[in-house]
């Protein structure tokens, strides 16, 4: 049985309601500068609402792959090789060879290949003793060359019609892409905050040795974390091809560092041990509509990365800022002789 002492128990009403409420603030501001840099679009209700529908079909694909990274963070880890798992999953799937056995067997072969990778990230991470960053990125060369020598450096175009009508299928009005990426945060929300997998993941994150002494397979469960990870990669690169119609080596291009970035800004350490599923859902949703925001207003992508670089720094300083706060009141509470 796990000790109690080695899993910390989060209340429900700390600080994370307020710093999600802070993104919610942070997400109506963007709309207010839209509203006054394009009155004449925010002014068509039509426009409004398929334009926020966009917005979410936009975040659905790293949505996904957040989910999986926000896991990997919390557990202490870091996974630079998702980008380049979901090209590799994109590539493998879109085939001749795979798309003669249609949907199903286009759908399998990118959830097993993202599986399989995350599977390798794990063994070299957990059993391996590699540190997360460099195992990782050596996996992002690999398997981003692996996805060029597989595809021949070419374009493979989805000739199948299940899987490219997913990006324009919707339901209730509401694109299913979308219905992928709320399933997923709804599934992995629940696995974070209801499950004994979840609440072991944050002991491992935030004391390894402790999680170990209370009997968490430590190893094991970091190996879990990252096939987690290339799970979602697997999903997101279906929900990449059919958005496309096509795969190539080079999808998914820095996907790593918008997904490390929104589990940041949603409250997620980078030291483990503490993040939110629904903080890194909102940080997504931040990101999603700033790129909207500067395309509707034709601003470079430049300006764009500029800004997004600037957020992730901010968000970090500030992370760091009330980390120490927060050590230094404890540290008061439980010593008070000390200044």
């Amino acid at each position: 049985m796990i000790a109690e002492t080695a899993l910390p128990k989060v209340s429900k009403f700390d600080d994370g309601v307020v710093r999600n409420l802070g993104l919610v603030g942070v997400l109506i501001l963007l709309v207010v500068i839209g509203i006054v840099t394009r009155p004449e679009l925010y002014s068509d209700p039509a426009w409004v609402r398929d334009n926020f529908l966009i917005i979410l079909q936009q975040a659905s694909g790293i949505g996904v792959v957040t989910v999986g990274m926000t896991f990997v963070i919390i557990g202490g880890g870091i996974d630079l090789s998702v980008g380049a798992i979901i090209a590799l999953a994109g590539v493998w799937s879109t085939t001749l060879a795979t798309q003669s056995y249609g949907a199903a067997g286009m759908i399998f072969t990118a959830l097993v290949v993202g599986i399989a990778v995350g599977l390798v990230n794990g063994v070299l991470i957990a059993y391996g003793k590699l540190v997360p960053f460099i195992a990782t990125l050596a996996m992002l060369v690999s398997a981003r060359g692996l996805a060029a020598q597989i595809s021949g450096k070419q374009t493979q175009i989805s000739t199948n019609a299940t899987i490219n009508a997913i990006a324009s299928t919707k339901l209730l009005g509401i694109p299913l892409l979308v219905w992928i990426l709320a399933v997923v945060v709804a599934a992995g929300w629940v696995l974070l905050n209801r499950t004994t997998f979840g609440r072991r993941t944050v002991a491992v994150g935030g004391n390894p040795e402790a999680a170990r002494l209370a009997g968490i397979n430590v190893k094991r469960h970091t190996l879990l974390l990252y096939v987690l990870s290339g799970l979602c990669c697997g999903i997101a690169a279906i929900m990449l091809t059919s958005q496309a119609t096509s795969a190539q080596a080079a999808m998914a291009n820095l996907y790593e560092l918008d997904a490390i970035a929104a589990a940041i800004i949603g409250g997620t350490l980078l030291s483990g041990g503490r993040g939110t599923i629904v903080g890194a859902l909102f940080g997504v949703l931040v990101f999603s509509t700033i790129t909207n925001l500067f395309a509707i207003n034709n601003l470079s992508t430049e300006v764009q990365n500029m800004v997004k670089g600037g957020i992730i720094v901010a968000a970090v300083l500030l992370q760091q800022f009330r980390y120490r706060s927060l050590t230094n009141l404890l540290r008061r509470r439980n010593d008070p002789d000390k200044p």
